[in-house]
């Protein structure tokens, strides 16, 4: 039977999109549904301020009535005219290879049209939405921020002339007990020698504080990582409003120099994942109370975000965002810590994270696909 291709114009047809990853995953214990409100809203131009520098389209699917795939395609309007890319992402299909071929072709035709010459992905309009597509460590659950698919996903993107353009690992590892003075000691000497102060937070409002400037020390350090653009001013207010309310205040480590400026920062939350499968997809009216109690009863953290200034990163600054977090974790009884996606050329970071005990016993590794338009 022939692909029919059909392109989402409306926000029931939007939910449909959403909803169709829930039935293909359906039963799979790895897969997270993420909430249903948060793709919405970033893929809704009215709520999304991406929309204001780029485009996207999306499209479902069907085979004899069935929905049985879905894409998104995006034009970042800096990266295509740079560099003469379209994205795709929200990609999901059956194991058919009619069917991914249709959507990629979607896509790419969509590019042709506006003399593009090179279609990439999975990527979404921002280094902070989900991408990759996982070819390793399909027996580990998913993070609340990162994807899940099938692994003959792979195959059908090298069946399409497909290359590896980049990969992101993911490291688990079990929090070492009784290396909290040996922090402490490295983070006291650092800092005094350098300038460098770790924030202490009474509450989630002080932290707000300081919001605009992670942002902005993300996009100082961030500027030279693969598909990513720094974020607008009203981007940066989009995830400020999105992210920060679920932050845990001792969980969020940052550090100042002596103008009490943020030169380095990571962000961690407690893991959602399982509360998220619980939730499937909905926070309300039951699914926020499994959040809520993730939050207080919990022994993962995941890494969310983690930056250094550039002057600092080679001069200890690590030692104290680790100090503050282990004091955190011993807390919070914090037995295992989950990296998030790192791409594989961020040495400094996945050399520091190898060096204690792995909590997993496969490797979690996501490829983002390139080839040209033909």
């Amino acid at each position: 039977m022939p692909i029919e291709i059909q392109e989402i114009t409306t926000k029931k047809g939007l939910k449909d999109f959403v909803r169709f990853q829930w039935k293909l995953y359906k039963g799979v214990a790895p897969y997270v549904p993420p909430v249903m409100d948060f793709e919405l809203s970033a893929l809704s131009k009215e709520k999304n301020p991406a929309f204001e520098h780029s485009e996207g389209r999306f499209w479902l699917a069907y085979k004899e009535g069935e929905a049985v795939g879905r894409v998104a395609g995006i034009i970042h309007g800096e990266e295509a005219e740079k560099e003469k890319k379209i994205r795709f992402g929200w990609i999901d299909f059956i194991d058919d290879y009619d069917v991914s071929k249709a959507l990629i072709d979607t896509v790419q035709d969509w590019g042709k049209s506006e003399d593009l010459e090179v279609i990439h992905g999975p990527l979404g309009f921002t280094d902070l939405d989900f991408e990759g597509t996982l070819i390793s460590g399909f027996n580990q659950m998913a993070t609340q921020a990162t994807l899940y698919n099938y692994p003959y996903y792979q195959d059908h993107f090298e069946s399409m002339g497909f290359e590896k353009a980049v990969d992101w690992t993911e490291t688990r590892i079990k929090v070492p007990p009784g290396i909290g003075e040996d922090l402490n000691r490295a983070a006291d000497l650092i800092g005094k020698r350098y300038g460098m102060q770790i924030k202490k937070f009474k509450s989630g409002k002080e932290i707000l504080k300081y919001a605009d400037q992670v942002f902005e020390l993300l996009n100082d350090t961030y500027n030279h990582l693969y598909g990513y653009y720094p974020l607008s001013e009203k981007q940066i207010k989009y995830f400020i409003d999105q992210y920060f309310g679920f932050v845990v205040k001792d969980m969020v480590a940052l550090v100042t120099d002596k103008e009490d400026k943020v030169i380095g920062f990571a962000i961690t939350f407690p893991s959602l994942s399982k509360a998220f499968k619980k939730a499937n997809g909905s926070l309300y009216p039951f699914g926020f109370l499994h959040v809520l109690k993730a939050f207080y009863f919990n022994d993962t953290v995941d890494f969310f975000l983690v930056a250094a200034k550039k002057e600092y990163q080679n001069k200890g600054l690590h030692a104290l965002l680790w100090s503050a977090l282990y004091e955190a974790f011993v807390n919070h009884k914090i037995k295992y810590v989950f990296s998030g996606q790192m791409l594989e050329t961020n040495v400094n970071v996945n050399n520091l994270l190898t060096k204690y005990e792995s909590a997993k016993d496969e490797e979690i590794r996501r490829r983002c696909f390139t080839k040209p338009i033909l």
